[in-house]
């Protein structure tokens, strides 16, 4: 990806970011996915979905599609605690030169440094960029 393309994601994810209900954090999960590969994607968002579980402490999580909820995007999809249907994250999925770049948003309580070295370690992934 070009580092213009790179810097306006970075840009327009940390604008998302900005202070609402709750204080958030992202990451911005570039794939080595190309277009044909949604399975894979969509395998690689399920195990993102726990490695995020597991650093936000929230408990076993599902995740709901975005075209299961009149609310979202068919591209955005949200983490949910199966005890109380809580936040744990929420993603959008993009198609960027070729390959997938999907976008995290967390409440802000995890280590950023921690969760995105185990997220650079899932199969699929080129690189992570922390958002704060």
């Amino acid at each position: 990806m070009n580092e213009t393309v790179d810097a306006d994601l970075y840009t327009r994810t940390k604008a998302l970011l900005e202070p609402g209900d709750i204080e958030l954090a992202g990451c911005i999960v570039h794939t080595t996915l190309g277009g044909q590969e949604d399975l894979e994607m969509h395998e690689l968002t399920v195990a993102i979905n726990e490695v995020i579980a597991d650093h936000a402490g929230k408990g076993e999580a599902y995740i709901e599609a975005g075209n299961d909820d009149t609310n979202f995007s068919s591209n955005q999809f949200q983490g949910r605690t199966l005890d109380d249907e809580a936040f744990v994250w929420e993603c959008q999925q993009l198609l960027r030169d070729g390959t997938f770049d999907l976008v995290f948003y967390y409440e802000a309580t995890v280590d950023q440094e921690t969760l995105a070295g185990d997220l650079a370690d899932l199969d699929g992934v080129d690189r992570v960029t922390q958002v704060p």
